[in-house]
């Protein structure tokens, strides 16, 4: 079922692309659009991964890394791949305050994982297992290809209603018609944010569940996203994510600033949910108090941690 409907949500993606293009410039514009449509498709499936962690600016690390906070995090990553019986991935690391981690890759032989710097210095050893298992369950269950493929349509869709907006498509007396490029400005984007939903909250809750059974601690994983949201609500700006919003289904946490919630909008369930469910898994929620957002790293200048600069806020702020 899971394949089934990725399949009809990239057809629905397709078709968009398609009535936008006949918006624009009518039969002739709507062929176009397909053509172009079906050649990003094709694009996408080979190279969608490397698109993305350009775009992030991910570099590749191995477990000769100087730091042995990154060898420790590449030796678990390649350790619990070997545990789901799985090729070892590709493993990178981004720079960014903002703790998360993502999958990408068309299939398991050919599969990244990356984290941020943030993550690393935030979660305990034990949390990061957790997060990384959860992104090998994504390459497990094929998620990781088709959540790639549609942030790369959902952006495109979004471009071409920019360029709408300036194009201005004429109605059937070939007048210009203003509200109907302005309708496409809106809607496109919309339409591929209810795909990016669709396609993500189902896929998170099941891969935290694999994910908590190739790491065997439901628990850790429960903690690492806890302290991933407060972290990210906090203030800790993605740069990457606020240039690219069409990408942010692909990370563990919603890496945007705005608050992430079960909405219509949402590209992620409900941190708590999640929580309480792999809670479930582990027999039961502990007690526990309600705690304030993660304070800046102790002892680090202003706007500085110790990976760098703290990144400025961005236009989702």
């Amino acid at each position: 079922m899971n394949h089934l409907k990725t399949f009809i949500l990239l057809a629905a993606l397709t078709a968009i692309f398609g009535a936008v293009g006949y918006w624009v410039g009518g039969a002739g514009g709507m062929v176009i659009a397909l053509g172009i449509a079906v050649a990003m498709n094709a694009f996408a499936y080979w190279n969608a991964d490397k698109i993305v962690l350009r775009h992030y600016g991910a570099q590749p690390v191995d477990a000769s890394h100087p730091s042995p906070a990154v060898q420790r995090f590449v030796q678990d990553t390649l350790d619990l791949a070997a545990r789901a019986n799985m090729p070892a991935p590709r493993v990178l690391l981004i720079e960014s305050e903002q703790p998360n981690a993502f999958a990408t890759g068309r299939d398991p032989q050919h599969a990244a994982v990356a984290a941020t710097t943030g993550l690393l210095r935030l979660l305990e050893r034990d949390e990061i297992r957790g997060v990384m298992a959860h992104e090998l369950a994504h390459v497990q269950n094929r998620d990781s290809l088709t959540m790639t493929v549609t942030a790369t349509l959902a952006g495109a869709i979004a471009m071409l209603a920019n360029f709408a907006f300036f194009l201005q498509p004429r109605d059937q007396n070939g007048q210009s018609s203003p509200i109907a490029a302005i309708a496409i400005m809106l809607l496109a984007p919309l339409a591929a944010s209810l795909v990016q939903m669709a396609i993500s909250r189902g896929r998170e809750y099941e891969a935290d569940r694999i994910g908590a059974a190739i790491g065997g601690d439901p628990r850790a994983l429960a903690r690492a996203l806890e302290k991933i949201e407060r972290y990210a609500r906090g203030g800790a700006v993605n740069e990457g994510a606020e240039r690219n919003p069409a990408t942010a289904h692909l990370f563990i946490i919603n890496p945007l600033s705005g608050r992430g919630a079960d909405n219509l909008f949402s590209t992620h369930p409900a941190t708590r949910n999640r929580i309480a469910r792999l809670y479930e898994l582990a027999g039961g929620i502990p007690d526990a108090e309600p705690r304030a957002p993660l304070a800046p790293t102790p002892g680090a200048p202003d706007g500085a941690g110790p990976w760098g600069q703290r990144p400025r806020s961005g236009p989702w702020a």
